[in-house]
């Protein structure tokens, strides 16, 4: 009996839960199904979907990246204790810049640790990572280079950050302004702001993320393979390709972090986006620079 070739069972797998998500977002989008934050709970504890999916993320993308660096002969070992030191120091990063634009919310530090309530910021974790990881090349001298370690980060992180955004699905939260689009989102009462309140379908935002993720994701990792000078470029790239569609998806979200009348993932990301674009044309030109860092 001749065995059914691999690539049909991925296809035909594919095909299926492609289905079933398809029949599944209609449903709720529609508001014939309501969504849990929870899978499960037992007394007080609640494993919920935003912790769980975030976590999904990590490890793929961790997965990916560990694939890679073997590739690049780099120590294994090394690389974990990074990513070790990176993870901590990206979540600590990622609630405290959320945290810093609610400070009214949070009435003390309990309050503050409950991230898997939500409220993490991209942004601050990408900080906290980078900062991490130029101490820790500086500091232990590893088998590789800052660029060459931040190339390997965000090469996955828009894999981890598309799937991660499913978290803020079952949240009913990052959705857009109303729309009576055809593939608008049902948004339950309690979870709508008070301005928007008699207003029952709204942009699913954070779909459009995740999609936009996915694409920077492929294309990161096509110029990571084959067309890739130096150290960085990556970096860069992703700067600029994660900061577009993030400057254009958040002009329709509701719940922005604001620097006064300023939305402020909007303005931390042209400010990436133009660094990037000069860090890209001078690491494309400059072998010295790759060599510093």
């Amino acid at each position: 009996m001749k065995k059914f070739p691999a690539f049909l069972s991925i296809a035909a797998g594919s095909t299926l839960f492609s289905v079933f998500l398809f029949i599944f977002l209609s449903k709720v989008f529609s508001g014939e199904i309501l969504l849990s934050r929870y899978i499960f709970r037992i007394g007080e504890f609640e494993l919920r979907w935003y912790s769980t999916l975030i976590l999904t993320g990590f490890l793929i993308s961790y997965f990916v990246a560990r694939r890679r660096a073997k590739s690049e002969d780099i120590n294994i070992e090394e690389f974990d204790e990074l990513i070790f030191y990176g993870v901590i120091a990206g979540i600590v990063g990622a609630r405290l810049y959320y945290v810093l634009f609610n400070l009214k919310y949070y009435r003390n530090l309990w309050d503050v640790l409950k991230i898997w309530e939500g409220g993490l910021a991209i942004h601050g974790a990408v900080i906290g990572a980078f900062l991490t990881c130029f101490l820790y090349v500086r500091l232990k001298k590893p088998s590789f280079t800052f660029l060459q370690a931040t190339d390997l980060f965000t090469s996955v992180l828009p894999l981890g950050q598309a799937i991660g955004r499913w978290g803020n699905f079952f949240n009913y939260e990052a959705f857009g302004v109303p729309t009576n689009l055809p593939w608008k989102m049902f948004v339950p009462e309690p979870y709508r702001p008070v301005v928007y309140k008699d207003y029952s379908f709204f942009h699913p935002t954070f779909l459009y993320e995740s999609i936009w993720d996915l694409l920077v994701f492929f294309i990161l990792s096509v110029y990571f393979k084959r067309y890739g000078r130096g150290h960085g470029e990556v970096t860069c790239l992703y700067f600029v390709l994660y900061s577009l569609g993030r400057i254009m998806i958040e002009r329709l979200r509701v719940d922005s972090l604001m620097i006064g009348s300023v939305k402020a993932a909007q303005l931390l990301s042209a400010v990436l986006i133009l660094l990037g674009f000069i860090g890209f044309l001078i690491l494309r030109s400059s072998q010295e620079l790759k060599r510093v860092f």
